[in-house]
């Protein structure tokens, strides 16, 4: 069922969607996601084709947003929304909106596509042909979860890799990348088989393919070795080959649709690689709506390779790369560098402080006092000790006042240690 909407709002086309749905029998909506496709009006109906073949997997309300601003100053002030229902027939279970936006309001779509948005549904944006600078802070990037671009389209794929590479936010993706899974796929399995170390890679494609751009960058990234890039007839990538310990494994695809796999002391082996149409390439990223780690590793390792014909790791097979002549081993310090516990530079270092002459060892526990030989008594009072403190062995009470000391007696020491003969420490004898 179509209905035709001229001079409309979200609102009128949010009741025609309802009207439809009842009209085709299935008032219950049953989509997973939105798919929001920018796009002009020369390329809209190759968009919508591959959006609808993908939504027989992932069942979807698809908003196709057609941007109109007018070449005249007058077409450039209307404010006209245009749209265009289908539901049933050639959609299957999901629906299409074809939004044609003229004048002003081509510049405000977030506006009449935030009311169309499907509750409590993911949202992916899809650009077909140039997708903006940095799509995560367009108005309808911003509404997106996942947003999907396609470097191949653009007119340099590897300055808009870069420019991808620049602007990464999680949950942006690019077609390139989603071209090679199968040769991922096949090249790690074929990797598992054989666990020669890799010494170096070369990648055959097209020439300004983005696909081989990225397919090379993501080999030198996980397996830290040089790889090269070749010039080939095509179509799109056409071999890749890995030199191993024990031969040269290739994977080689002329014709675009069947490939030959050789590897070292194993037959050789056909593998189905066929060029992909879009809306395949479309369907693989609606499986997953979480950001793609792997692509963002690899646009993240590309910064700055990109163009180049040898790809060259920052470490080989996994170990660094040896330091340069004259360059100080891992761990010592650098030709001029201090020592470590050294001053730094243009600091006098302080002069060194005389260490103070260690003191005799001084017994304080009451035992060791015991030990040692007695003080004689300092004139006075017999009995009084000169110095005090809790460890001093206990001193005799003095003198009742008004007694006479006895005349020539002197003060006796105190006996030895317990374990000796005197009695206890301290005790004076009798």
């Amino acid at each position: 069922m179509n209905i035709d909407l001229t001079d409309t709002t979200s609102s009128q086309i949010n009741s025609s969607l309802v009207k439809a749905r009842r009209a085709a029998g299935s008032p219950a909506v049953g989509m997973v996601l939105t798919l929001i496709i920018v796009t002009d009006e020369g390329n809209h109906y190759d968009a919508l084709k591959s959006a609808s073949q993908a939504s027989q997997e992932h069942p979807s309300r698809i908003l196709v947003v057609i941007k109109r601003p007018g070449r005249s100053p007058r077409d450039r002030k209307l404010a006209r929304l245009d749209a265009e229902v289908r539901v049933g027939g050639e959609t299957g279970t999901s629906e299409t909106v074809l939004l044609r936006l003229h004048g002003e309001l081509a510049h405000h779509a977030h506006s009449v596509v935030l009311p169309l948005l499907l509750p409590d549904t993911p949202v992916v944006v899809w650009w077909p042909e140039d997708a903006p600078a940095h799509p995560n802070e367009d108005l309808l990037g911003k509404l997106a979860a996942r947003r999907i671009t396609d470097a191949s389209a653009t007119e340099d794929p590897v300055s808009t890799l870069a420019l991808r590479a620049e602007t990464y936010t999680p949950g942006d993706t690019d077609l390139a990348w989603t071209r090679i899974t199968p040769w991922r796929s096949v090249l790690a399995a074929a990797l598992d088989q054989r666990h020669a170390p890799v010494e170096s890679a070369v990648v055959e494609g097209e020439a300004y393919n983005p696909s081989s751009e990225l397919l090379a960058l993501w080999l030198a990234d996980r397996l830290k070795v040089p790889v090269a890039r070749k010039v080939s007839a095509g179509p799109g990538l056409t071999a890749v080959r890995l030199t191993t310990g024990e031969g040269e494994i290739c994977l080689h695809r002329a014709d675009g649709s069947l490939a030959a796999l050789k590897m070292p002391g194993q037959p050789d082996r056909h593998v189905a690689l066929q060029r992909r149409e879009t809306s395949e390439l479309i369907a693989e990223e609606l499986r997953r709506l979480d950001p793609d780690e792997a692509y963002a590793a690899t646009v993240r390792f590309g910064a700055g390779r990109l163009g180049k014909q040898t790809i060259q790791p920052e470490t080989v097979n996994g170990a660094r790369s040896a330091p340069a002549a004259g360059a100080p081993a891992a761990g010592a310090p650098a030709a001029g560098a201090p020592a470590a516990g050294a001053p730094a530079a243009g600091r006098t270092p302080p002069e060194p402080k005389p260490e103070p002459e260690p003191e005799p060892a001084k017994p304080s526990a009451p035992a060791h006092r015991a030990l040692e030989a007695p003080r004689p008594a300092s004139p006075g009072p017999a009995g009084s000790s000169g110095s005090g403190g809790s460890s001093a062995p206990p001193s005799p009470p003095p003198p009742p006042p008004g007694a006479r000391p006895l005349e020539g007696v002197r003060p006796q020491p105190p006996r030895k240690d317990p374990g000796g003969p005197g009695g206890p420490a301290g005790r004076p004898a009798l």
